[in-house]
């Protein structure tokens, strides 16, 4: 295996300016049945100790987010991929 290359901090600049926009835009492709659709048209259940998005097509579960005092857990096992509409 090569030495070609660095730590996770080198994402830090893409992944600060990816999460400081509105991800509801994002559109994403479902694990499950390969829907493909807009965050927003989730079907997110509260009653969890966290927030847990549904496919509308499936109902598989794409991504669960826990909060906590000082940090989340964001899990997007559920997605193949995740599509950002960057700025300009």
């Amino acid at each position: 295996m090569s030495n070609d290359y660095v730590d996770g901090n080198a994402l830090a600049g893409d992944l600060q300016e990816i999460f400081a926009m509105d991800m509801t835009a994002a559109t994403g492709r479902c694990a499950g049945c390969g829907y493909r659709g807009a965050v927003a048209t989730l079907r997110v259940y509260q009653r969890a100790p966290g927030l847990v998005a549904r496919c509308p097509s499936c109902e598989k579960v794409v991504l669960r987010v826990v909060r906590g005092p000082d940090r989340a857990w964001l899990d997007l096992r559920g997605t193949l991929n995740l599509e950002i509409p960057l700025p300009s």
